[in-house]
C-alpha cells in the first residue's frame, strides 16, 4: 500500500554572494596601477516548481535541507566570480507554501508555475568599485551577501472539481475505478484507501471534470480522529460535494446516519464545505438488502431537495445518470478557482525600509533591510571597510537616530548578527 504524504517542512538557503577581491593592477613600466578587484558573483536561489507528474510530497520525506551554491569571488584585472546556480525543487500542484508562522507564502496552482521561496545574496563589490578621484587607492572591498535561509512547510491541497465522501467501503474507490483512469487499490477493510486518488471522468459529449476520493472520514474527524482530518482538506477546493451512502449496511450503519455524521464534520471543519453543491449517490443497489434502505432514502434526500441517484459502482447501474447529473451543475456553479487564491512572492528583492532602533536589555538594536545588508557584507578584519561602513551608518542617519534613542558611547549595538560597541564617527 503506498503511503501518501501530504505536508513536509522543509529548511531553505539561498546560496551567499561571492566576496569582492582587493587587487591593484600591476606591470613593469606603470608602478602606480589602480584597483581592478573584481565583484563576487550572486549566489543561486532555491526555486520551486509544479510538477503536473508529481502526487505526493514524498520527496521531502527523507530530505528536509536544500543549499543552493554560493557566487564565485572576484579576482584581479576586474574578473567578475560567476553566479552561483540555483536549484528547483518540484512539487504536485496544488501545494500550499506557508512560513513557520502559518502565513501564506505561495499556493502554487499553475502547471509549470515557478516561484523563488529562498533568494541568493548579492556578490560582493570589489574595490575597483570604490574608487573615486578623492580615494584612487581603495584597499577595502565587500563580502558577499548571506543567502536567505527560512524553514517553510509544504501542504498539499488536491486539485478537483468533484469529492467523493463517505464512510470506509461505502463504494468511493470502486466508483472513481469505474469512472476514470484512476486505479486505486481496494480491498474489503476500513481505510483501505489511505491515498487520495484524483480520476478524470470524460462524457461522451465532451464535457470532463475531476473527481476526487477522499478517504477516512468518520464520526470525529475534524478533530483528528481516524485518517479524516489529514484529508478534510483536500475537499476545501472541490465543487461540488458527492457523498457516496452504503445502502446495503453491511457494515451494520444507517445510510442516513452516516450522511448527517459527515455533513456534521464537513461543517465543523468549515462551515463553507457544508453550503457546497451536494448530490447523493446511494451506492449497492445490486444487493438485495439496499432495497430495504431505497425508499427512505428517497424520501429523506426529496424532503430537503438534495439530488439523489441510486448507482451500483461494483456492476455500473446508474453510474452515467449520476455523470451527467453533475456535469450539469458544474455548468450552473462557478468552479472554485486558483486565482482565488492568495499568492505571494516574497522572495523579490526587499524594498528600502525604515530603520529602528529599539532596546533589548542592555543592547541597542538597529534593524532595517539596507543598513543590516551593509553590516552583512562588511568586512570586519579591514580597517578601512570597516571606516568605510562608519561613514555609511552615519551618512544614513544610523548613528543619529542611536543618539535620538538615548545611546551612549562604548554601548554595544546590534546590526543584523554582528555586535559592536557605538562610537560616534
Amino acid at each position: 500500500m503506498s503511503t501518501f504524504i501530504d505536508e513536509a517542512k522543509i529548511f531553505l538557503k539561498g546560496g551567499d554572494g561571492g566576496n569582492g577581491v582587493v587587487s591593484f593592477f600591476r606591470a613593469k613600466y606603470i608602478p602606480k596601477g589602480g584597483p581592478d578587484g573584481g565583484d563576487g558573483g550572486r549566489g543561486g536561489s532555491v526555486i520551486l516548481e509544479v510538477d503536473e507528474g508529481l502526487r505526493t510530497l514524498m520527496d521531502f520525506r527523507y530530505q528536509r535541507h536544500f543549499k543552493a551554491k554560493r557566487g564565485q569571488h572576484g579576482q584581479g584585472g576586474n574578473k567578475h566570480g560567476a553566479n552561483g546556480d540555483d536549484i528547483t525543487l518540484k512539487v504536485p500542484l496544488g501545494t500550499l507554501v506557508k512560513d513557520e508562522e502559518g502565513d501564506i507564502i505561495a499556493d502554487l496552482t499553475i502547471p509549470r508555475e515557478r516561484v523563488v521561496i529562498a533568494r541568493g545574496g548579492m556578490g560582493g563589490r570589489g574595490n575597483a568599485r570604490f574608487a573615486t578621484p578623492t580615494r584612487r587607492s581603495p584597499s577595502f572591498a565587500e563580502k558577499g551577501e548571506p543567502g536567505e535561509e527560512r524553514w517553510i512547510i509544504l501542504e498539499l491541497k488536491l486539485l478537483a472539481d468533484v469529492g467523493l465522501v463517505g464512510f470506509p467501503n461505502a463504494g468511493k474507490s470502486t466508483l472513481i475505478s469505474r469512472i476514470s483512469a484512476a486505479r486505486p487499490k481496494i480491498a474489503g477493510y476500513p481505510f483501505t484507501t489511505i491515498t487520495p486518488n484524483l480520476g478524470v471522468v470524460s462524457l461522451p459529449d465532451g464535457r470532463s471534470f475531476v473527481v476526487a476520493d477522499i478517504p477516512g472520514l468518520i464520526e470525529g474527524a475534524h478533530a483528528g480522529k481516524g485518517l479524516g482530518y489529514d484529508f478534510l482538506k483536500h475537499i476545501e477546493r472541490t465543487t461540488i460535494i458527492v457523498h457516496i451512502l452504503d445502502l446495503a449496511g453491511l457494515e451494520g450503519r444507517d445510510p442516513i446516519e452516516d450522511f448527517e455524521t459527515i455533513n456534521r464534520e464537513l461543517k465543523f471543519y468549515n462551515p463553507e464545505l457544508a453550503a457546497r453543491p451536494q448530490v447523493v449517490a446511494g451506492n449497492k443497489i445490486d444487493i438485495p438488502e439496499a432495497q430495504h434502505n431505497l425508499p427512505k432514502v428517497e424520501e429523506y434526500t426529496t424532503r430537503r431537495n438534495i439530488p439523489f441517484y441510486p448507482i451500483s459502482a461494483a456492476v455500473g447501474n446508474g453510474v452515467d445518470k449520476l455523470l451527467y447529473a453533475v456535469a450539469d451543475i458544474l455548468d450552473k456553479v462557478e468552479r472554485i478557482p486558483a486565482e482565488k487564491v492568495v499568492k505571494r512572492a516574497v522572495a523579490k528583492r526587499p524594498k528600502p525600509e525604515e530603520i529602528t532602533v529599539s532596546r533589548e536589555d542592555s543592547t541597542w538594536v538597529v534593524k532595517g533591510t539596507n543598513v543590516e545588508r551593509m553590516v552583512a557584507m562588511t568586512d570586519f578584519e579591514n580597517e578601512y571597510a570597516v571606516i568605510h561602513l562608519q561613514k555609511r551608518l552615519k551618512s544614513i542617519g544610523v548613528e543619529d537616530k542611536l543618539i535620538e534613542a538615548g545611546a551612549k558611547e562604548g554601548d554595544a549595538v546590534r546590526i543584523g548578527k554582528m555586535e559592536f560597541e557605538f562610537y560616534p564617527f
